[in-house]
């Protein structure tokens, strides 16, 4: 991220020049490696609480205002753009439209000295018809995307209309158990209800997050390994003969959550409905 083409666009906005100053001074705080100060000449500093303010600000003009236009003069068919922080996904009706906006993205990246992952950055087929499409072309099921931690699968609801299926992302499964199961045995030896209370307010947030349609089944099996790691730590404390899954359960009833399905689909959540007038009194 240039740091030159950064402040033009803090300047855009804020007039007032001692704002300016502090983000120079955010911009070239640097890093410590090893007790030694080294400073940035790009990017933004690492951990920093302005880090996430001034690169949302920079993919603005970067970005938001350019896709936007692109849209509105070069779309044929409907297109449709959501981004969260450096993540972002552009859906097409149209794939030669795709194509183009795709290879002109790079283009405007590289004149701001930004790229597109090499390994995230691809173009797939999904949507309302990509299973019929590549059926009758002999292929096999449309490809998955994931995109903040959930996986985006083309599937169909029991009376056959076509939904989008999300779920937890596997890989992002494995590394929150891997995370917990670290943490369960730094507290090995601690109070069992302290480590319960932890556990609770680990695997609550983990499951608010994910809690969305459809998503019950994955939520109760995170919540089983969960327990099952909880099962593996409690028998290396002590007397295997105590630690029955009698007792595990108990535990998991009194300390882990039970998932539920906690985010409606958006048009349930963003439905209003009024019951008419009420009479003027």
């Amino acid at each position: 991220m240039s740091h030159e083409w950064l402040v033009k666009f803090i300047e855009h906005r804020i007039a007032d020049r001692r704002v300016v100053r502090h983000v120079k001074k955010w911009l070239r705080a640097g890093v410590l490696e090893d007790g030694r100060r080294i400073e940035a000449e790009e990017g933004t500093p690492q951990g920093g609480s302005i880090s996430p303010l001034l690169a949302n600000v920079y993919l603005h003009y970067v970005f938001d205002l350019w896709a936007h236009r692109w849209r509105r003069r070069r779309a044929r068919g409907d297109c449709i753009i959501v981004r969260y922080a450096d993540d972002f996904v552009v859906g097409f009706e149209h794939r030669e439209e795709a194509e183009a906006f795709r290879a002109e993205l790079r283009e405007r990246f590289a004149k701001f000295k930004l790229e597109l992952h090499p390994e995230k950055t691809r173009l797939i087929e999904f949507g309302r018809y990509a299973a019929e499409r590549r059926r009758r072309r002999g292929e096999g099921k449309p490809e998955t995307f994931d995109f903040l931690g959930f996986t985006h699968v083309c599937d169909r609801t029991r009376k056959g209309a076509f939904t989008v299926l999300r779920f937890p992302a596997a890989k992002r499964v494995r590394a929150k158990l891997a995370a917990i199961k670290e943490s369960l045995w730094q507290r090995l030896h601690r109070p069992v209800a302290e480590t319960g209370g932890w556990l609770r307010s680990v695997v609550g947030g983990w499951l608010r997050y994910y809690a969305v349609p459809r998503a019950y089944r994955w939520l109760s099996s995170f919540r089983r390994q969960v327990q099952w790691l909880w099962w593996r730590t409690l028998r290396r404390r002590g007397d295997k003969r105590k630690t029955t899954w009698e007792r595990v359960f108990r535990l998991v009833a009194r300390w882990l959550p039970l998932p539920r399905i906690l985010h409606p689909y958006p048009d349930q959540r963003l439905a209003v409905r009024t019951q008419g007038k009420s009479p003027v009194r």
